[in-house]
């Protein structure tokens, strides 16, 4: 029996998708002599800071909280003796998803001003990804035909039945930082185009 002939190629698919949601890091940072005077100062500035966002529209379950920290802070002796703690240090970091990109300057703006003081990054997406990586797989799939075709055809051989299928997913770039000092008055945020990029990887059979 002669071994089984086969294909293998790889293809992509793209589309490309304005993003309608983003989501980003805040939250606070307090420092104090004491682990109870900074926790306790962190979090009426915290509380403070939730309930704005709620009261802008932000729904509770796009508030999740990320880290509470509470860390010593030392101070390093003179002539090689044991560094000391000179106070506390606190953060509560919360993740927040806005649903409305256009107004995600405005939110930043408004949670610096209730307190924020720690901004991570920002990453964007789309509502309805699922589908448009759909449509990519898709193209991915004729593109991967055609070429496979194309080497059948030089091979002298005709594509048969699809053996297997594997798929890649790209979605676009990563969080982008956003640094404090970056953040006085209105915040400008431009969203860009996303590209959401499938790549498959398909056997297919010759005969």
């Amino acid at each position: 029996k002669s071994a089984e002939r086969y294909v293998s190629v790889s293809a992509t698919g793209s589309v490309p998708a304005d993003p309608d949601m983003a989501s980003i890091s805040t939250g606070v940072i307090v420092e104090a002599d004491t682990a109870k005077d900074a926790l306790a100062r962190n979090s009426t500035v915290m509380a403070k800071l939730i309930e704005g966002l709620k009261a802008l529209g932000i729904a509770p379950k796009d508030i999740q909280t990320t880290a509470v920290n509470v860390e010593p802070r030392y101070v390093q002796a003179k002539d090689g003796r044991p560094a000391t703690i000179s106070g506390y240090r606190v953060v509560n970091q919360v993740r927040l998803t806005v649903r409305e990109v256009k107004r995600l300057g405005e939110i930043l703006d408004s949670a610096i001003t209730l307190g924020a003081n720690q901004v991570n990054g920002i990453s964007f997406d789309v509502a309805n990804a699922e589908t448009l990586k759909d449509e990519a797989r898709k193209q991915a799939m004729v593109n991967a035909k055609r070429r496979a075709e194309l080497y059948a055809t030089a091979a002298g051989a005709q594509l048969g039945s699809v053996l297997t299928i594997s798929e890649d997913v790209s979605s676009g770039p990563r969080p982008m930082p956003l640094a404090r000092t970056a953040m006085a008055g209105n915040v400008p945020i431009e969203a860009g185009t996303r590209t959401l990029t499938v790549e498959v990887h398909v056997t297919y059979a010759l005969r």
